[in-house]
């Protein structure tokens, strides 16, 4: 964990990762300045003093004001959609960063890695927020009170097998399973879609499986497999018996409410060793 008496900067997107952390921090007393992405972040939630709004394009005076506000820590969370035309509109600073990483690094991770330098140039360090609240990790094991079955453990199996490659490759998190069949990959859609997109090519029989793992080259700080309540309902209603994510590696939201949510509808939630599958 992070040193408390550190001030954290929380660069707050989509969802609701950041306002948890953003309740954890308060409860905890943990100093924190927030920048909340425009068009992405909770307008309703991100309204108050100790709250600075921008579009990606502002780095500048993003860098500004952490260094004003004496941040020591930066922590990115929550999701960031495709940003528009007027999104993009960059300041210098940000013209610079685009120019100095080239078109080369503008990978699902690439960009990441690169803006990661960028910050801790500044003399602010990049923390995964699973060094502020450790508890947000999926732990190892099966969470719910149904177990997936054998076809259900192939499943997973194959599922680990593609989801690896296709980490390997930068390119997805997530592929749904049934009986042996691949239904889909994740793309630039994100998991909520793949699960509903996978929903129409369901087969007779026993449901499919979502199998959700960190990219084997992915750093711990930023962008890690999470699951959640909407996570559990998207898999019901496309039919899926369960999900198998990374354990130690990935982010359950409201871990509680999400175990008894799946026991509702009677479906196995599991946290993976992804090595244990593999031949």
């Amino acid at each position: 964990m992070i040193e408390q008496k550190r001030k954290l900067g929380i660069i707050a997107g989509g969802g609701d990762i950041p306002k948890i952390l953003i309740r954890y921090c308060l409860d905890h007393q943990i100093d924190h300045s927030v920048l909340a992405i425009s068009g992405n972040a909770d307008e309703t939630f991100f309204n108050d003093e100790n709250c600075l709004k921008l579009r990606i394009g502002q780095a500048g005076t993003a860098f500004d004001y952490f260094k004003k506000q004496k941040v020591q820590d930066v922590v990115m969370i929550g999701t960031i959609r495709r940003p528009s035309l007027s999104d993009l509109v960059p300041d210098l600073r940000t013209t610079a960063f685009f120019a100095k990483i080239g078109l080369k690094s503008l990978g699902d991770d690439g960009i990441l890695r690169a803006l990661v330098k960028e910050i801790e140039q500044e003399n602010m360090k990049v923390v995964g927020i699973h060094e502020i609240m450790p508890e947000i990790l999926l732990s190892q094991g099966i969470l719910t009170k149904t177990k997936p079955d054998k076809q259900a453990l192939a499943d997973i199996e194959r599922g680990v097998e593609v989801a690896f490659k296709l980490g390997e490759l930068d390119v997805g998190q997530s592929v749904v399973v049934q009986q042996g069949l691949v239904l889909g990959a994740e793309g630039i859609e994100g998991t909520d879609e793949l699960i509903k997109r996978c929903g129409s090519y369901k087969r007779k029989g026993s449901g499919g499986v979502l199998v959700k793992l960190r990219k084997p080259r992915q750093d711990m700080r930023f962008d890690l497999p999470t699951i959640g309540l909407q996570t559990i309902e998207n898999a019901h209603t496309s039919g899926l018996r369960g999900l198998a994510v990374h354990a130690g590696n990935a982010l359950i939201v409201q871990e509680k409410e999400v175990i008894k949510l799946a026991d509702k509808y009677k479906m196995f939630l599991i946290g993976i060793n992804p090595a244990e599958y593999m031949s």
